[in-house]
Parts: structure tokens; sequence; C-alpha cells
């Protein structure tokens, strides 16, 4: 996998930086962490990141709702975050989700399946 551009939306601040600090080991650049729904909209309009990796249950609004509102615009590969997967998997049947907490490796390979998935998604 080349280096990517990711941005975060995850409204925990230890979270987000221990997943900037994995991200980076594995070399890729945490281009924002976003910790609200309108936080994640406006940062995926101004970075137009390579990747998003975005939790589902953010404490002002939702990561659910923030990609739809994304999705609308351009597609930008994205994985969800959480730990109830059963809740997600029922609202987004092909999504890509990691279940929380988890390890760099999870996180590697949940990265590799949402930019698989975009790659069907291209023209």
């Amino acid at each position: 996998m080349n280096a990517l551009r990711v941005l975060l939306v995850e409204d925990d601040a230890l979270i987000g930086m221990l997943l900037s600090v994995m991200l980076e080991d594995a070399g890729h650049k945490t281009c924002a962490i976003a910790v609200t729904e309108a936080e994640a909209i406006a940062a995926a309009t101004e970075h137009r990141p390579d990747l998003m990796i975005v939790d589902v249950g953010l404490g002002k609004g939702s990561g659910v709702a923030a990609m739809e509102e994304i999705l609308r615009d351009w597609y930008v590969p994205h994985l969800y975050m959480t730990g109830n997967v059963a809740r997600i998997s029922a609202l987004r049947q092909h999504a890509v989700v990691l279940e929380k907490p988890f390890r760099e490796p999870a996180l590697l390979l949940a990265m590799q399946c949402a930019l698989d998935v975009a790659a069907m998604h291209r023209p």
C-alpha cells in the first residue's frame, strides 16, 4: 500500500492520537482529525484525503451521517470504526467496518479493504 493522506473522524482525543501514531508508523500521514460531524465534512472538503477512518458514534453528530454527506459530492475510500459491528452492518451492508478495540495489523487490513472497495467505484 502506498503512503496515504488519511482523515480521522474520532471524538476521543486519545484514540485519535493513537490512530495517528499507528498510521505514521505504517508510513501514512494524518491530514486532519475531526471530532464532530460538521468538522468531518469540512475537513474532507478541505483536505480531499486518500482515505477516511470514521468513528460511527460521535459526541456531536454521526460519522455515518458525515460520510453520507461527503459521498454525495465524491467518493472517498472510507472505513468505519465501532464497538458495535452489528449496528453499522445493519445500516451499511457492504461497509468496511473495524471493530474496536483493534491492533495495527487489523487497521492496515481494513484500510486495504476500503481501497479495494473504492477501486470498484472507479469508472
